[in-house]
């Protein structure tokens, strides 16, 4: 578990206790999108704008690393569905811990959709993994939401936290959920995980304000931090925004001096 503590804190900074990832797999679910098709500048920018870890599929391993400059983490994403499938809620495992070990990885992150049609095998894919990853001294992180014929919402909060429990009972080290939309209902949330919570960025906003305020509530509802994607390598100031949200959740910026220094 002492190679599982090192790894770890190459994800999370040590000083704050959270992390600031930013997820770029997002090639495989719906194409080479604005922001991730020069991957080695987007992970430039948002490393330099204080990003704690990138998360990325095996492939793109190689296009994305740099030689030189701030480091940041690595974080190797072992689950894949594409939007052109029949449901892209059905997520497979197309890689595997010992692929991250190889490639340098500092945590490995699968994808669970709770009440999916394929919910039992994505349960026994995770408990796999979890086993594997304690074997091998590497962190998981677990992307988990409520999505399914079942699911009337997947912002429900009660939905949230199960779905969150459920990743936190099969051995996830940090969880990566959907934010409820209020500190009360995030904060039971992450009292029923027990382990680090970090917030999705979901589809991509309208407003800088409205991420920032996002971000800077869920870390006063307990949150460790945020993995947001779309939000950061599709904006227009990539590193500034980057830098925005890292300030708020590595050194507690609030939001009005976030966006001062964003707008500055």
């Amino acid at each position: 578990m002492f190679g599982k503590n090192i790894r770890i804190e190459r994800i999370i900074d040590r000083n704050s206790g959270n992390a600031v990832v930013v997820p770029l797999d997002h090639g495989i679910s719906i194409g080479p999108v604005q922001g991730i098709i020069d991957l080695k500048k987007t992970v430039n920018d948002v490393a330099e704008g204080g990003a704690t870890a990138v998360l990325m599929h095996k492939g793109m391993v190689p296009q994305g690393h740099r030689t030189s400059g701030h480091d940041v983490g690595l974080i190797l994403h072992l689950s894949a569905s594409t939007d052109l499938g029949i449901n892209s809620n059905n997520k497979v495992l197309v890689a595997t811990v010992e692929d991250g070990l190889k490639l340098g990885a500092d945590a490995v992150s699968i994808h669970v959709n709770v009440g999916a049609e394929t919910e039992p095998r994505m349960l026994e894919d995770f408990g796999k993994i979890s086993s594997e990853c304690m074997e091998w001294g590497m962190p998981l992180i677990a992307m988990v939401y409520p999505r399914g014929p079942s699911i009337a919402d997947s912002y429900d909060p009660k939905a949230i936290a199960h779905s969150v429990r459920v990743a936190a009972e099969l051995g996830a080290d940090v969880i990566k959920c959907s934010y409820t939309g209020d500190t009360d209902s995030f904060s039971r949330v992450v009292e029923g995980s027990m382990v680090p919570v970090l917030i999705a960025g979901g589809p991509k906003m309208e407003s800088d304000l409205d991420i920032l305020n996002m971000v800077y509530d869920s870390l006063q509802a307990g949150g460790h931090g945020v993995s947001i994607g779309r939000n950061v390598f599709q904006h227009k100031n990539v590193r500034g925004m980057m830098s925005a949200i890292s300030d708020i959740v590595l050194h507690g910026a609030t939001v009005k001096e976030s966006m001062e220094k964003l707008n500055g």
